[in-house]
Formats: C-alpha cells, sequence, structure tokens
C-alpha cells in the first residue's frame, strides 16, 4: 500500500466533526477564551475519562464544566467539596422505611451521568476515599450491594491550588483516576475587555439557559466508538511507551507516570486526531495530550522543586528527548 493512501480517511467523520463543532460554538455563547480547556474537555467526554480543573478562584472553572454539561442531554449534579462533608453524603446511606419494615437505599448526588465537583481538595482523606471505586469500576458498594451507575459517568472537578488556606493534597491514587490535570490561567487583557461586554450585553442573569444540548446518550456512546476505531501505527505506541519508560527513569523526578497514564495518552490521542477530522494519530497528536495527561502523574524531586522545576517543563525535556517516528 502506497504511502499517501495509508493516511487517507477511511471512516467518515463528517457528523462527528459537525457536532463537535455545534458544542464548541454552544459553549463559546458564553465563554470568552480557554478554547483548548473545552477541547480537552470534550477529549475527555470521548475518551470516558474524568477531568480536573485546578485555577485561582474566579476564572470560570465551575462555569465550564456547568457549559459542557448544559450542552449534553444527560443527567447533571454538582458537589460543594467541604471539610464536614461525609462520603455518605455523596454515595448515599441506607435507612430504614417504617411503613414497609424494610431497609432502603437512598442514592446520594454520585448517582447522575455528569458529576460537577466544586473544590474537590477542600474535603479530607475519608470523604476523598469515598470517589475511588466510583471513578475507579463505575459503580458503588454499599452494605455488601452494587449499585452500577448509568451510562456516561464523567466527574468534572474543580479544585485551588494546593497552597490555599483550607485544602488538601489529593491522594496519588485519586489524581491518577483523572485522565487530565488542566491548569488555568488568568484571562488576557483583551478577553477580560469582552468578558465585561458580555456581561453589560447578556439578556439573562442565568448564563447557562443560553446553552443548547448538543450530544445525546447515543451520540456519546457512538462518538466513542469512531475514537476507538481511530487508527495508530505501532511505531506511535513505541513512541507512547518510550516517553513514559523516560518518566520513570529521569533524573528530576522520584515518581514517574503509571501504565494507566500510556492508555490515558494512547486514548485521548486518538480523540485529539478524531476532533482534527482524521482517522489516524500522528506524533502531534500525542504531543498535544502529554502535558495534560502527566503533569498530575509524575512527582518532581525535593531539589528540583525548590529549584522552581514545574512537571511541564521536565514533559517538554523528555518530548525533546525521544526520537519523534517518521
Amino acid at each position: 500500500m502506497e504511502h499517501n493512501e495509508l493516511f487517507k480517511n477511511r471512516t467518515d467523520l463528517s457528523v462527528f466533526q459537525d457536532k463537535i463543532n455545534r458544542l464548541r460554538n454552544e459553549v463559546r455563547k458564553v465563554l470568552v477564551g480557554q478554547n483548548k480547556m473545552v477541547d480537552f474537555f470534550i477529549n475527555a467526554i470521548l475518551s470516558d475519562g474524568h477531568i480536573l480543573i485546578e485555577g485561582v478562584p474566579g476564572i470560570a472553572k465551575t462555569l465550564t464544566a456547568k457549559l459542557i454539561a448544559r450542552s449534553l442531554s444527560v443527567k447533571f449534579s454538582r458537589i460543594q467539596f467541604t471539610p464536614d462533608l461525609m462520603p455518605s453524603d455523596i454515595l448515599g446511606t441506607t435507612v430504614f422505611n417504617s411503613h414497609k419494615a424494610v431497609f432502603e437505599f437512598n442514592r446520594g448526588a454520585i448517582f447522575s451521568n455528569i458529576i460537577l465537583i466544586d473544590e474537590i481538595n477542600r474535603a479530607p482523606a475519608k470523604t476523598q476515599s469515598a470517589l475511588f471505586e466510583v471513578m475507579e469500576e463505575r459503580q458503588v458498594t454499599i452494605d455488601g450491594k452494587t449499585y452500577e451507575m448509568d451510562f456516561p459517568f464523567l466527574v468534572f472537578a474543580t479544585q485551588n491550588p494546593i497552597e490555599h488556606e483550607g485544602t488538601y493534597r489529593l491522594p496519588e491514587a485519586q489524581l491518577d483516576r483523572f485522565i487530565f490535570k488542566i491548569n488555568i490561567t488568568y484571562p488576557t487583557f483583551e478577553e477580560e475587555n469582552e468578558i465585561l461586554i458580555n456581561l453589560i450585553n447578556r439578556q439573562s442573569s442565568n448564563e447557562t439557559e443560553q446553552i443548547n444540548p448538543v450530544l445525546n446518550v447515543e451520540d456519546i456512546r457512538e462518538f466513542r466508538e469512531i475514537v476507538k476505531q481511530i487508527y495508530i501505527e505501532p511505531n506511535l505506541i513505541r513512541y507512547i511507551s518510550e516517553i513514559i519508560q523516560k518518566t520513570r527513569n529521569h533524573p528530576s523526578l522520584y515518581l514517574g507516570a503509571s501504565p494507566r497514564a500510556s492508555i490515558f495518552v494512547l486514548t485521548s490521542g486518538k480523540a485529539h486526531a478524531a476532533m482534527n477530522g482524521r482517522d489516524f494519530v500522528t506524533p502531534q497528536d500525542i504531543q498535544s495530550v502529554l502535558v495534560p495527561v502527566l503533569n498530575h502523574r509524575i512527582y518532581l524531586t525535593p531539589e528540583k522543586e525548590l529549584e522552581g522545576i514545574t512537571p511541564g517543563q521536565v514533559i517538554s525535556d523528555i518530548i525533546r528527548a525521544v526520537e519523534i517516528p517518521k
């Protein structure tokens, strides 16, 4: 087969791309800038992965999650994490029904399709542990009985930087369950000006009312199947493995990425390719998702932290050190 024949689209992505573009445009009715973050939200939906957004208060972390959820025809719930939140507040609890003389399970807020967890790092470890099973296995076990979550099940979580007062560092096992960690910065001058102009011109005080649903449950199911069919060459699979291996013996790191990171780079790289109209993965697709997939899975040595080195810089070094497949 000719090389250029191999890279012709064999999958019709026209409907897929049309709906993804419509979803982007819906969110942009309200949200100014943050285009990359919106694309990572969409990628997480297509890749069946949870997403963690970090940034200082007031920069539209929660708003973005709510807008994305509104653009999907699915159930949505929001949980505000606080230091006094208990696991039963999230998962639910078994109570005795005196009329029926039986114990019944009252489902918690986690029983939804899209769950926005606001300020996830304001709750202590006991509450964080309540999310381990449901985020990994899409099920909850209460009093020996297992309850399956409906399709789709995704957690959108926001957190403040860990240096802020009243925050707890998330356990490594918890962080590893998020496909992406996105760090949001302040808007540019032009974006901030546009935010203020939009506020003056807005007809409704409820921003989410302007958003119309674009994808339904069947669309999500179908689009995930399309993403699975995106072609990736064996040398690009090896490229992913080499990058992940480099994180495990890099002198600036004392903890490298897990095998789950390799899987997430592969699946999100495929989603990135599909979102850009291709049914095959390129090295650029892989490089585009590496930082958000890896930056919460690698841990700097104390010496490098004191020097002000960031995980993003180490990931960039690794990308430069690994030869790009031809």
